[in-house]
């Protein structure tokens, strides 16, 4: 166990591997056009799974190897913000609609918009910079005040944490480790076999993107639930996790991060704002695509079209912002890491925005066949 004094040191190399960790992810998705917002727009424009694929690919790694590790002892579900005992329903489905609607209308979810901005994309940085003022907002600004008021009063208490192994296990008895075991392998699997059943979910860029993504996940939990894990802090002598804003574990997720990053970055000489896994790891995943856009040379400078185009990334930013705080995650934060844990809310907050998503895409083709 580590001294007072040796936090420091421990907390810095926590920080620098998620950035390692963020490098990587950066890259796979800049090279793989991993992007969940693409996934639901292929479908619908064209009916194109491939994407799709991608996605679900990365899903089902991250959900084997989260629950392998829940088997092994090594982490628990409950341990994350997504599996607490309290169901917030409302906040899922609202949040979740109003993320998905503003990430058609931003050209991309906060990961995409990273891997965006790392190719030259400056509407990508507008649209982080108003994601992270926006979720800034929503987590201790005016916007919070409403937010708590209204949607987060709609919540069920359940008698477990909100994963479904911790549930069955309440239910009926059987041991929470085995039941996680069977569930993360056997859902996985049902993912992995959906994935295989057409050609295209057999290609080697659903598999570098699907698997690269999910391991990435998986690896940031490992990170922040177990060698940041400390099971008595030596100031509080009680159970801590290094370098993250929630003080639970956390792996990949964007949409808090970005109110954190600049948050840090405008209160820089307060001692007290310090760097977290979540902003290590998303400054690496911008590195790591503007590494892959520069080595391929497909780094261009870009900018808006125009008048519509700069309010529908606005408007798209701010949505996001709002909806992913509201959601307690976004197309990574609840559609990968949070699925991973098997919790009810991180399933009900990725229907949500699949649904908005949609809602939104339907909406820009009505848009664009009513003005001919």
């Amino acid at each position: 166990m580590p001294s007072e004094a040796e936090l420091p040191a421990l907390a810095a190399r926590l920080l620098w591997a998620a950035f390692g960790l963020g490098l990587v992810f950066g890259a796979v998705a800049r090279r793989t056009h991993f992007c969940t917002m693409g996934a639901i727009a292929d479908i619908v424009a064209s009916g194109d799974w491939t994407r799709m694929r991608m996605w679900v690919l990365a899903i089902a790694t991250a959900m084997i190897g989260f629950n392998a590790m829940v088997a092994a002892g090594w982490v628990q579900a409950g341990d994350s913000l997504y599996a607490t005992p309290r169901l917030a329903w409302l906040a899922h489905v609202l949040g979740g609609l109003l993320f998905g609607f503003g990430m058609v209308l931003a050209s991309g979810c906060p990961n995409r918009t990273l891997v965006r901005a790392g190719g030259g994309n400056l509407k990508a940085l507008v649209v982080l910079l108003v994601l992270g003022v926006s979720a800034s907002m929503t987590m201790r600004g005016l916007v919070a005040v409403l937010r708590v008021a209204s949607v987060e009063r709609a919540a069920l208490q359940l008698p477990a944490t909100q994963d479904l192994p911790s549930l069955l296990a309440l239910a009926g008895g059987w041991p929470r480790s085995a039941l996680a075991l069977l569930l993360g392998l056997g859902i996985g699997a049902l993912l992995l076999a959906w994935v295989l059943a057409r050609p295209e979910g057999r290609s080697r860029a659903v598999w570098l993107g699907g698997v690269g993504i999910g391991a990435a996940v998986v690896a940031l939990w490992w990170l922040s639930g177990v060698a940041g894990h400390l099971a008595e802090h030596p100031a509080t002598l009680e159970p801590a996790f290094i370098a993250t804003d929630s003080r639970r574990m956390e792996s990949f997720s964007f949409v808090a991060p970005a109110a954190y990053a600049l948050d840090w970055l405008m209160l820089f000489s307060d001692a007290s704002r310090t760097l977290s896994l979540g902003v290590a790891g998303s400054a690496g995943v911008l590195l790591g695509a503007a590494a892959v856009a520069l080595a391929d040379g497909s780094f261009r400078w870009e900018g808006f079209g125009g008048a519509e185009d700069t309010a529908n990334h606005l408007a798209g930013a701010a949505l996001m912002g709002v909806g992913g705080v509201t959601a307690l995650g976004c197309t990574i934060g609840q559609g990968i890491s949070g699925l991973s844990t098997l919790a009810l809310g991180s399933f009900i907050a990725v229907a949500a925005i699949v649904a908005g998503a949609w809602l939104g895409l339907r909406w820009q083709l009505w848009r664009i066949e009513r003005n001919g």
